[in-house]
Order: structure tokens, then sequence, then C-alpha cells
């Protein structure tokens, strides 16, 4: 083990600059305004759960037409995926620039896959009585977005997906590092995409775990989540400079199918371990992005591993407040927050109602400030326990 975490360590894996999609917006300078300024951009509406209007994280822009693509790549997860993979475009045709014969893999976290084209699906069934002539099983299989992706660009490569609830592309991103140290692909696509649906939002709501609310992430008035929809690309690379996924690390508490451990002693393994292999320490850490679902439980103990492991000094934030929880895509679209903090030297601040908790252990929240900023870590907590942490460094290259 001592071996292979060198190896990781000095094995450098450079960031592309990050292919977004969220309620935010659909390119990096109207996203990047929004996230510094602290504006919300959820839409109110009951059109997943009738009667019942709720606070969503909804992509509102034009996605590309899915007409001419074959029947089991057609749902709304992959038209945020081709999305995305529009705006990393320059950087794959770099890539293929310098190395024609590069061998790219693909890998991405999601948890809905096409679920919500098969909920229409079952609909039609239960009026009609057959499955609608453009039903196609495959688009709900998990492994549906990286299959996607890898036939919309051509690619022969290592292509899967991860499915560990909300850590999902956070833990796709320490993936596709692990195929760049290991020599098996001299780049990788990672990322994720989740896309709103009627299983997800009334799951969630289910577990009483959603908001009627904005939600508002350590205050005491804290409600519970709301639920969001994102895509979020990188294309990473063997190469110095830029911004780097420095180190990540992965836990689990095997303590309950839905809270986290109390103690955030799982948490902070998580993170400790990123630090770990950045060969960094916690004074070292310029912003944390948290994972802040403003639920009581995870706020509870999140603030806890924080206080154990950096004090009060870190600044800290959940921009779940901001983009609603994106579920399987918020890992690599909160590194991508990150990616932008160490860009723009920007601090995302924390929105709520301006109360914090005081029941909660004393953390630092972020404020909208310009900041020098080398070093970020972002945070990915979901069920079972299942814990990751990415930590991103500027570098002068």
């Amino acid at each position: 083990m001592p071996e292979l975490l060198n190896a990781l360590q000095d094995q450098p894996c450079r960031l592309s600059t990050p292919a977004l999609l969220c309620s935010l917006g659909d390119n990096l300078a109207a996203i990047a305004h929004k996230l510094f300024s602290g504006e919300r951009g959820l839409t109110v509406t009951d059109s997943f759960t009738p009667g019942r209007a709720l606070p969503l994280g909804l992509v509102t822009g034009e996605l590309p037409p899915m007409h001419g693509w074959p029947a089991e790549h057609r749902s709304r997860n992959n038209q945020l995926l081709a999305a995305a993979l529009q705006q990393l475009a320059p950087d794959l045709a770099a890539l293929r620039a310098r190395q024609p014969q590069a061998r790219i893999g693909v890998v991405l976290g999601t948890s809905t896959s096409g679920i919500g084209e098969s909920e229409a699906a079952v609909v039609h069934f239960q009026q009609h009585g057959d499955w609608p002539e453009s039903f196609a099983y495959q688009r709900q299989e998990i492994g549906s977005p990286a299959a996607f992706v890898a036939a919309h660009l051509g690619l022969d490569g290592p292509a899967y997906t991860l499915s560990t609830a909300c850590s999902s592309s956070a833990r796709a991103l320490a993936s596709g590092r692990r195929l760049l140290a290991l020599g098996l692909c001299d780049a990788v696509i990672a990322g994720g995409a989740d896309s709103l649906c009627a299983l997800t939002v009334n799951g969630f709501a289910a577990l009483e775990a959603v908001s009627d609310q904005p939600s508002l992430p350590f205050s005491p008035n804290r409600r519970g989540i709301n639920i969001g929809e994102a895509a979020a690309l990188f294309l990473m690379t063997p190469e110095p400079g830029g911004i780097q996924l420095a180190g990540y690390g992965e836990s689990s508490d095997a303590h309950h199918i839905s809270a986290p451990l109390a103690d955030g002693s799982g948490a902070q393994a998580a993170m400790q371990a990123a630090l770990n292999m950045a060969g960094v320490s916690a004074a070292q850490v310029d912003y944390v992005n948290l994972h802040g679902t403003a639920t009581a439980q995870n706020d509870s103990m999140e603030a806890q591993a924080i206080y154990q492991l950096f004090g009060e000094q870190a600044p800290c934030s959940s921009t779940k407040a901001l983009t609603g929880h994106t579920l399987g895509a918020c890992g690599a679209l909160e590194a991508a927050f990150c990616w932008l903090a160490l860009r723009e030297g920007c601090l995302p601040p924390q929105v709520n109602d301006g109360v914090i908790d005081s029941a909660l252990a004393p953390i630092r929240l972020a404020t909208a400030e310009a900041a020098p900023l080398r070093r970020a870590l972002s945070n990915s907590f979901a069920f079972g326990g299942n814990n990751a942490a990415l930590l991103l460094e500027r570098t002068d290259g």
C-alpha cells in the first residue's frame, strides 16, 4: 500500500476546464457569476409532485436533440451529457492533435440514468397495455451514461459508470485518476450526470428529507434538501501544470442505510486520505466545498468532521443552496466549483437565512470575497456512509 500511495502521489493529474450544466446556467461565465455572488438557481414547481410545489434545481436551457440517436441512448441524462461534451470538444480536439492515438477512457457517476423516460413508458403501459414503440430498457441501466459517451465519441477504451448515490461522480474522478496512474489510459473523460425525475424527487420526499423552501445549510431552521440536476465533465490527463486533482480519499461508515455516522469519523477519514495523497496538511487547504445537504444529521456530522480536521480556519460553504442537490452529479459539479474558485481567486459564499446553528461544531462559513486560493477540498457523502473527498491544487504551470 505505501508503494501504491507513493505512485499515486507522484502522478500528475491535470483537470481540463470543466464542462458544466446546472440550474445556474450552461456556460462557465454565467455559472461563475451566480456562484460567487451567491445567487440561487431554483425553480418552484409541482411537475414531479402534483399538488406540492417544491424548489428544484432545473436545467432550463435548450439541450441537444435526441431524434437521431439509437433508442437506448435517448434520455434527458444523456442530453445533459451531450451538451457538456459540446463544451469539452476543444480540449478533446487539442488532445487528439497532440496524441492522435490517445487511449481515452470514460468514467461517469449517476443515480438515475434514463429512469425518467422509463417512468413515462410505464404510464403508457398502464394506459394502453403495451410499451411505447420508442421504449428501450437499456436507457435506464446504470451503465448507460458511459456507454453513450463512448459511442457518441467513437471511443473503444474503458467505459464504465459508478453508482454510489451522492458520491458517484466524485468516485468517478478518483477512478479516472487511477486509470491514468496505472498507465491504462492516456486521458479520461470523468464526471457525472443526473436528471430530475419523479423517482428521485418523491423518493427523497418519502424520506421526509425534502424542504418546501430553499434549503438552509447549517442554519437551525434547516428542513432538508432541494433536488437538482446537472452534468459536469473533465478531461483528465497525466500532465503537470494547471489545476491538478492532487489527492482523493474514500471511506465507508458501514453504519446505516441512509444516516451518516454521527461523530463524522468516516467523513474525516476520507478527507484525511485526500490530504495524505496530496502530501499537504489541513492548514494548507484554502477552501472546503461542503456536502452540506441542509438535513439535520448531515450538517451536524459534517460540521463535527470539519472542525476536528480544520478547526475554524478553512472557509467552507455548501453550494447546494444554489443548485439543489444534484445527487450522482454533485461530486463532479462541486469539484468544478472548486476549480472555478481556484482559477478566479474567489470564495463561493454560504447562502442560508443568515443564522448559524449554535448547536453545531463551530466552523468558518465563507462569505463572498476575493482570496488567494491554491488548494480546495470537495466533500461528497452518500447513503450507506459512502464518503469521498477530492483535493484540487492550482499549480504555477
